[in-house]
């Protein structure tokens, strides 16, 4: 369990860190969205034949960071512009 939060700490950090941007996220919420990457990265490794079935590895780093990234793209694509900063994209 403490393995996990520690690699959603690391997943998340690296993957807002590799994906710069007007993200309002806290350490928690980096935390939350590094798990949550790293279980994308899991079934995903997994689709493909990468990682081990049998363990729950989560793909390794480079998979929680790959799907870290996966969901910002997402969180961004259905995001509204300027969200949280209070400025449109015209205005900025």
């Amino acid at each position: 369990m403490i393995g996990a939060i520690i690699l959603g700490i690391v997943a998340g950090f690296l993957g807002r860190l590799l994906m710069p941007g007007p993200d309002p996220m806290g350490f928690i919420a980096t935390t939350l969205l590094g798990l949550a990457g790293a279980l994308v990265g899991f079934y995903l490794f997994k689709a493909i034949g990468i990682g081990d079935e049998d363990k729950f590895d989560l793909g390794g780093i480079i998979g929680a960071v790959i799907g870290v990234m996966i969901l910002l793209g997402i969180y961004r694509a259905v995001a509204k512009p300027g969200h949280g900063k209070g400025r449109t994209p015209a205005t900025r």
